[in-house]
């Protein structure tokens, strides 16, 4: 009643109302805004209390996981944001036994001394330049079998596991967690990876399924990613020295959208060969020779990309080819020599000798042949195969000459007297009018020398005072006798030169 008064000694009791009404308004708005403002605080509080539950003991680590991915603080279309300078490359891997120091059981820390952070890496670390803003991926290869479908070619199958790890500080989590890492194996299409890709290689062996993968989540924030790759490597090798050459497979592996400004891939530790499984196998795939590097320029698809490349160098079972090719392919030749030791008249024995051989060799030169790799130009076994078809059917053919020869009708009516070297048969020599060696005949063509300025021939028997004998021609049999005295020298003793010839020549090719 009052302020009514008031109000009407002042003008007039309509003008208060309105402005009484204003205030109650604002207040009432006031209040309201400030309970709002003390729920949405609580709720925070909440929240927050409630995200720092889950690093209790007895969280499972997909309530971890569910709450490291949410939407609201977790991007997987975002790179990683590259924090940690020092995590770079030759980074061990968190449970690695042979690490001096176990980060992978030491929550990561912001403020953490530089020089504690020193001493988790090894010197040579230290010092490898690391471009800032640029996210490292470690990359390690663990060969674990290696084969060949078939010998003769140029496709090796290689089963391996590739690991790559990076670091994501996104994915931190409290050391409370009673989890060493987190199995992030169902998570995986809701985690950045990196899209590694294979360039330079030939197929894969067969679809993958989510169980060749493994992914590991660190507190620290170090990811693990494992997966298993079959691949038919299509190697480069000179087919024209086959067996004798020395294949070389080559994959690398690249990413398919970030430029190396974005991503750079590096081997981990610096290795410079590959890791073995200790049960490995090579089954027919005889791996002599491994390196790991970086893609050089040329072998780069993309230069503005990071690259790293897989060496792997095999070679063949010459074992295998030894034992199967060449020496029953000596034996063959060889067996073809025999010939020149039997009789010249033996025609059964020569003839089963030779064309034996001879069906024996194209027996087995076929069948392998068969497995042999399809080039155009001349190869080792082309080269040995024809070289010792030759060699036999050459032995084949001086059995007919010989036989020939053997057969024809002497002249001259010269006699063949078999017990007479057939080499140094028929040289003789006349002193003082007398011959000298057995069968002198009263009919042999002579050379008289009292004939005048002319020389002239006659008879043994008409008194010619000095006479120098004529050399008669030698028998058939001997000539075919001498011919396979000669082919069981020339033979062998060139069979022999080929061999060696053959062996060191294309084993220094290589």
């Amino acid at each position: 009643m009052g302020w009514v008064a008031l109000g009407r000694r002042a003008g007039g009791g309509g003008r208060l109302a309105p402005i009484l009404s204003l205030s109650l308004a604002s207040l009432a708005s006031s209040l309201v805004f400030s309970t709002f403002c003390i729920l949405t605080l609580a709720l925070t509080l909440a929240s927050l209390v409630s995200a720092d539950d889950i690093f209790e003991e007895g969280k499972s680590d997909k309530e971890i996981l569910d709450n490291l991915l949410l939407s609201t603080r977790y991007d997987k279309r975002l790179l990683p944001p590259v924090q940690d300078a020092d995590f770079c490359c030759g980074m061990r891997w968190p449970g690695d036994a042979t690490e001096v120091s176990n980060r992978s059981t030491t929550a990561y820390d912001p403020n953490e001394n530089n020089n504690q952070n020193k001493n988790q890496y090894t010197q040579h670390e230290l010092h490898r330049t690391h471009l800032r803003g640029t996210l490292t991926v470690n990359v390690s290869v663990l060969l674990l079998s290696l084969a060949s479908p078939d010998e003769s070619s140029l496709k090796y199958e290689v089963e391996f596991l590739l690991q790559q790890q990076w670091y994501d500080p996104r994915l931190r989590y409290s050391n409370r967690s009673r989890y060493e890492f987190l199995n992030a194996i169902h998570h995986h299409n809701d985690i950045w990876l990196p899209d590694t890709y294979f360039i330079m290689h030939g197929d894969f062996k067969d679809p993958l399924i989510p169980v060749h993968f493994a992914l590991r989540i660190y507190r620290n924030g170090t990811v693990n990613y494992l997966m298993r790759r079959h691949l038919i490597l299509s190697c480069q090798g000179r087919l024209n020295i086959f067996p004798f050459d020395d294949p070389l497979c080559s994959f690398a592996i690249e990413s398919i959208s970030y430029e190396q400004t974005a991503i750079t891939y590096v081997w981990k530790n610096d290795e410079g060969t590959l890791r073995k499984s200790p049960s490995l196998t090579t089954l027919n795939a005889y791996l002599i020779q491994n390196q790991t590097i970086t893609c050089p320029i040329k072998a780069s698809w993309r230069g503005n990309y990071s690259c790293l490349k897989v060496d792997l160098m095999f070679t063949r079972d010459r074992a295998f080819y030894f034992t199967t090719v060449f020496i029953p392919g000596i034996i063959l030749v060889t067996s073809s020599f025999i010939t020149f030791w039997l009789e010249w008249n033996a025609v059964p024995a020569r003839v089963m000798i030779g064309v034996t051989t001879m069906l024996n060799f194209f027996t087995t030169s076929n069948g392998f042949r068969s497995t042999l790799p399809v080039v155009s130009n001349l190869t080792a076994m082309n080269v040995w195969d024809g070289v010792c078809m030759c060699f036999i059917y050459a032995s084949l053919l001086e059995f007919v000459c010989v036989n020939y020869v053997g057969r024809k009708r002497p002249l001259h009516n010269v006699v063949y007297r078999p017990g007479e070297n057939p080499v140094t048969q028929g040289k003789k020599k006349r002193e003082g009018g007398t011959t000298t060696g057995a069968g002198s005949g009263a009919n042999e063509i002579v050379a008289c020398t009292n004939c005048g300025p002319n020389p002239c021939t006659h008879t043994a028997t008409n008194g010619c005072a000095a006479e120098v004998r004529k050399k008669e021609p030698p028998h058939p049999i001997r000539v075919a006798k001498t011919i396979d005295v000669i082919a069981r020298i020339t033979f062998p003793a060139a069979y022999f030169v080929f061999i060696t010839f053959f062996f060191i020549h294309y084993k220094g090719v290589t």
